[in-house]
């Protein structure tokens, strides 16, 4: 296997990071404080554009649909720069980078051509992935949201839970049960909806414990009235499209887990060179070095497990059971070594003078989101026993 990037690789990855270095780490602390109303709201957009405008937001979409072209590697490697500075930010390239890839893969023609561009162009600040009910959220098969035919329209009815950016989103893929009487997981059907589409109605952002700047809602569906061209795939083949491209979503929150784990360590092994106890510098001790030797050996173990995934799925090969091993190491690496920071850093790092304790909140749901640890480890048993069956 060829570790080495690409020139091209390189180059996005130096891009995505003098971008979280001039335009994110400035203001990250600020939107995570959700303290300036409308004038955070306005920063956060202007930051999701400029994503936009570096090709970030479509990064394995074809150039004809206005995508990059680049690759999951590049994206990866993005990612995680972008993380390091506001995993907010971060989250949602990641879902709208997800969004475009659904859309890509499945959607019609005219579809592709209505909606890819204004994605990856920023017109479209973000896309919103509605699959998550409050009874629904492991087992998303159990969802009851419905689309029920009414003449040339579906008819959506039901409410999607702790939806990533769904305030800013200009377009939703959607799932709904088209047939209540198939056996679980086969009546379910994928809908493009377009965000002010009457009907919808999108809940004030939840208070969460971190990634504060990125929204989280609540989408209900009251009567909304939908073409029947809405219809993304084949009916009722829904739950299968979710279940595959989830495992591409979870190379995207494995490489934002790794960024903010990363971003952690970075500043307590400075601090450590230049904090002294005891008349030497905390680094010299060596307790305080086997932490961080612990530390970044498990971070690359990590990267190197991500950029398996993302290779594989690059060159097209099986690659759902390296995307979950992926996602499960970084980011439960991720939530162990923001607390090692916070322990290196001693009682400074429990405040918020230092970005400390704000990486910590972020990375705690890393591993819930597109899917939890648990979830991981039952879909890596599930595919190690069928390889020897």
């Amino acid at each position: 296997m060829n570790l080495n990037l690409t020139d091209e690789q390189s180059a996005i990855a130096e891009m995505a990071r003098k971008f979280a270095e001039n335009k994110l780490a400035p203001v990250a602390a600020r939107l995570d404080l959700c303290e300036s109303g409308e004038a955070d709201r306005s920063i956060f957009l202007e930051n999701l554009r400029g994503l936009a405008a570096l090709g970030f937001m479509g990064m394995n979409v074809k150039a004809e649909y206005g995508g990059s072209e680049i690759g999951t590697v590049a994206f990866s490697l993005a990612i995680t720069e972008i993380a390091r500075a506001c995993a907010a930010t971060a989250v949602t390239m990641s879902v709208t980078n997800m969004v475009a890839e659904v859309i890509q893969t499945v959607a019609s023609e005219g579809q592709k051509q209505a909606y890819l561009s204004k994605l990856c162009s920023g017109e479209y600040p973000a896309g919103g992935f509605c699959l998550s009910e409050t009874g629904a959220g492991s087992d998303p098969a159990g969802m009851k949201t419905r689309a029920s035919e009414d003449g040339d329209k579906w008819v959506l009815n039901g409410t999607k839970m702790w939806i990533s950016s769904a305030e800013y989103a200009g377009i939703f893929i959607l799932w709904a049960v088209t047939d209540p009487n198939a056996t679980k997981g086969k009546g379910i059907s994928c809908f493009l909806v377009e965000a002010d589409t009457p009907g919808i109605t999108i809940a004030k952002s939840e208070d969460k414990m971190g990634q504060h700047a990125s929204s989280t809602n609540q989408v209900s569906f009251d009567n909304c009235r939908i073409p029947r061209s809405a219809l993304m795939g084949e009916l009722n083949d829904g739950f299968r499209i979710a279940v595959s491209e989830l495992a591409g979503g979870r190379i995207g929150v494995g490489s934002l887990a790794l960024g903010i784990g990363l971003a952690a360590m970075d500043y307590a092994r400075q601090y450590t060179t230049e904090r002294e106890q005891f008349g030497t510098t905390i680094a010299s001790m060596q307790g305080p070095q086997w932490m961080m030797a612990d530390a970044y050996t498990q971070l690359e173990a990590s990267r190197l497990l991500l950029m398996s995934a993302a290779s594989n799925k690059d060159e097209a090969k099986p690659f759902s059971k390296q995307a979950s091993m992926a996602k499960l190491h970084a980011t439960e690496t991720a939530n162990e070594v923001c607390y090692t920071a916070i322990q290196l850093t001693g009682g400074i790092g429990y405040t918020r003078e230092i970005p400390l304790e704000r990486f910590a909140r972020d990375a705690r749901v890393t591993s819930i989101y597109e899917g939890t640890s648990e979830i991981q480890r039952i879909i890596i048993a599930r595919e190690l026993l069928a390889e020897v069956q």
